[in-house]
């Protein structure tokens, strides 16, 4: 599913579960992981509910610092974030902003950047995610 850039996918896992594939991956890919923001414990901290709700802010310096050298503001939509979440059916979801979307929302014309840092997200979704990720 994909809305204005937005892009979600299921996964097959638990929302604990996949955000620890997901850092993984990052990093074994050799990934910078910038931060990780647990909006359901700060949810908690504020006496307020939320549902597994899981933002992990990542990137590499030679991916993205192309589409910034064509458009500087693009640095407000990196490095690429996932937000790993838990919807009311007890489902786990993945979403994150398409690099395209990024390039084309702040005019950048970077085409291998983007299709560098396509690639890229596409592999660690999908080992985050799926019960056989691709390789």
């Amino acid at each position: 599913m994909a809305a204005d850039g937005l892009t979600t996918i299921k996964s097959a896992y638990s929302a604990l579960e996949t955000m620890a594939r997901l850092e993984a991956t990052v990093t074994a890919k050799g990934m910078t992981v910038f931060a990780h923001i647990d909006h359901a414990a700060g949810a908690v901290e504020a006496g307020l509910p939320l549902r597994p709700t899981d933002l992990l802010i990542f990137g590499s310096p030679k991916g993205g610092t192309p589409l910034m050298q064509s458009v500087q503001a693009a640095g407000i939509d990196l490095p690429l974030k996932a937000l790993v979440w838990q919807d009311e059916a007890g489902i786990t979801w993945l979403s994150y902003n398409s690099p395209a979307w990024i390039a084309e929302r702040h005019g950048a014309d970077t085409k291998a950047a983007i299709h560098m840092m396509t690639v890229a997200i596409d592999a660690i979704v999908a080992a985050a995610t799926s019960a056989s990720p691709k390789q």
